[in-house]
């Protein structure tokens, strides 16, 4: 799980804004449920869920990746 959360954090910052573009941004939900299961962080993983059922979760996605580097509710270890 490491690999695959180094390899998304790692991504070009224009990669990471296409993947959170709507339909696309599946791939971002699954990362917040695979980095909150590394974590084993319960109400992280709760909130994944939930984000996953939230249609415009895409726009803060957008926004926080031109702002942060990253998506909402994790920040890079970088």
């Amino acid at each position: 799980m490491k690999e695959f959360i180094n390899a998304f954090d790692n991504l070009p910052l224009i990669v990471k804004v296409i993947l959170a573009i709507p339909a696309l941004d599946i791939v971002w939900a699954i990362y917040r449920i695979i980095r909150a299961l590394d974590e084993k962080d319960t109400i992280a993983l709760v909130i994944a869920i939930v984000l996953l059922f939230v249609p415009f979760v895409w726009i803060a996605d957008i926004i926080c990746i031109a702002l942060k580097g990253n998506i909402w509710c994790y920040h890079s270890a970088n």
